[in-house]
């Protein structure tokens, strides 16, 4: 279970990043900030699952 999860994290994070740069380049502000607001829920999440395995 924590692999997979890590693995959907970072590729949150990753897919918000490519939509805040998509955003950035075609002046989208919304697409921007939902990239921003993927990244962070993304690293948040992972951030969870690193606290769950430090208490395994």
């Amino acid at each position: 279970m924590g692999i997979v999860d890590k693995a959907k994290d970072k590729a949150q994070s990753l897919t918000g990043e490519g939509k805040e740069r998509a955003g950035e380049a075609t002046g989208d502000e919304q697409l921007q900030a939902e990239g921003k607001k993927d990244q962070v829920a993304g690293d948040l999440k992972g951030a969870g699952e690193k606290v769950k395995d430090a208490f395994k």
